[in-house]
């Protein structure tokens, strides 16, 4: 390892992935009226993180670890809301559905999970405008619509609010990275 910017530099062929290339893609089973706005109004998002759990074997006072089971965070959107109210709707209508607010009963067309889950890209893009890497979120439904926080003094801004999201797996869908095993 040599101590020299050049080196670093050859290294970094293409320039660096930039964090503000991206879109999100939700289909929402329940109201598709703001899918196709989605992707212009959701201003922050993440790659999905995953973890792989360990096992602790004790043996004569000594532990080894084993490798465990893969879990998955939640996952989070900062979409911004327009006057429409057209994406902040939808998502409600969503976890109204899955949970009614006020009779506690599932809406969404039975008991099945299939009936209110669903799915979700995360793209992130390259600086010449061709996507770089696509990850599929499966098993996906909202656990949370967060609060849009009014006040007096916001002047010059736009409001924003949160959608937390439960998933049972990612996957990376594609991409010219590569695949890391998909399922």
């Amino acid at each position: 390892m040599t101590f020299n910017i050049n080196e670093m530099r050859s290294q970094l062929t293409l320039d660096g992935a930039r964090p503000t290339q991206f879109y999100v893609q939700i289909q929402n089973p329940a109201n598709a009226s703001g899918d196709v706005k989605l992707p212009f109004m959701c201003e922050a998002g993440s790659i999905p993180a995953s973890t792989i759990g360990e096992i602790q074997v004790p043996y004569f006072g000594r532990k080894i670890k084993v490798a465990g089971d893969r879990t998955y965070a939640n996952w989070s959107v900062t979409i911004i809301n327009d006057e429409d109210f057209l994406i902040r709707n939808a998502m409600e209508e969503w976890t109204n559905r899955i949970n009614s607010f006020e009779g506690n009963l599932r809406t969404i067309g039975g008991a099945s999970p299939l009936l209110y889950k669903s799915e979700a890209l995360v793209t992130q893009m390259g600086k010449v405008g061709t996507p770089v890497r696509t990850y599929k979120f499966k098993g996906l439904f909202p656990v949370e619509v967060g609060q849009i926080d009014l006040s007096w003094e916001s002047t010059d801004q736009i409001e924003r609010f949160q959608v937390v999201f439960a998933y049972d797996s990612w996957m990376i869908d594609s991409g010219i990275t590569g695949n890391a095993g998909g399922e």
